[in-house]
Parts: structure tokens; C-alpha cells; sequence
């Protein structure tokens, strides 16, 4: 691995303050549209995640979110309860359930991702077009992709 000399500790705990604080920043973008629908940030990951991957299984998304069955059913129950997902069972293996967003599901992960998109977007355009790459290199870097 490559010794970065030229980072120091205090710039790497500054770097890490960003990413909260980018992370809280874009989150809290879509706190109006949580609130409205009586559902936080763990919500919105789900909502998340189930509109980039339709008909995700239960243990994918556990795998994704890397969280416990016990808090992500909380979450499921609260997104059934509120009308903004539906579960398929599998074709092949009826053990196996799919879960969907529904309309209103789709329409409430809209209304967040417009509001979050607008402050990427900002961001993005007032970046270069070598910025946003290196960006995303870090990016997928941290979290080892």
C-alpha cells in the first residue's frame, strides 16, 4: 500500500467530518417528506435500495443495509403499514419473498430523491468533469467496492 505522507491525521479526521457531514446534509434534505409520512432515514434506505433493486429478496437487503432481521422488519412493517411496499413470493422458491415498492412507495421515494438529487447535482456541475471521477474513485475505495 502506498504511504500518503502528505495526509496527516488531522486532515483525515477532517475528511472524515465531511462525509457526516455531506451524509447528514443530504439526509436531512429529505426530513420534510420523512415526517409527512411518520418514517426516518432508515426508511429511506429502504425506499432506497428497493428503487434500484426491484424485487430485492429479504436476505439481499439485509445483506446491503447490514442490519439486524429484527430492525429491518420494524422498518418493513412500517413501509406495509403506510402502503409503500408489497411482498411477491418466489415462482421457483416460495421461501423466498420479493419485496417491491408500490405506487405510493415509488411516489414518496420520489419526492425524496428529487430533493437529494438537487444538492448532488449542484455539486456535481460545480466540479469537474476529473473531480467528480476522482470523487467517485474515493468513493468506491472507502467503502471497498
Amino acid at each position: 500500500m502506498k504511504q500518503l505522507l502528505y495526509l496527516k491525521d488531522e486532515q483525515l479526521k477532517e475528511f472524515i467530518e465531511k462525509i457526516f457531514i455531506g451524509y447528514r446534509e443530504t439526509f436531512a434534505d429529505a426530513k420534510k417528506v420523512l415526517d409527512e409520512h411518520d418514517i426516518g432515514i432508515a426508511h429511506q434506505k429502504v425506499l432506497h435500495l428497493l428503487s434500484l433493486y426491484k424485487g430485492i429478496t429479504i436476505s439481499d437487503l439485509l445483506r446491503k443495509l447490514k442490519v439486524t432481521k429484527q430492525s429491518l422488519n420494524r422498518v418493513l412493517n412500517d413501509l406495509i403499514r403506510i402502503d409503500a411496499i408489497i411482498f411477491e413470493k418466489d415462482i421457483k422458491d416460495t421461501r423466498l419473498k420479493h419485496v417491491f415498492l408500490t405506487k405510493k412507495g415509488e411516489k414518496i421515494f420520489d419526492e425524496i430523491f428529487s430533493i437529494q438529487k438537487k444538492r448532488i447535482y449542484k455539486a456535481f456541475t460545480n466540479s469537474t468533469s476529473t473531480e467528480v471521477l476522482n470523487f467517485k474513485n474515493i468513493l468506491k475505495r472507502i467503502i471497498n467496492e
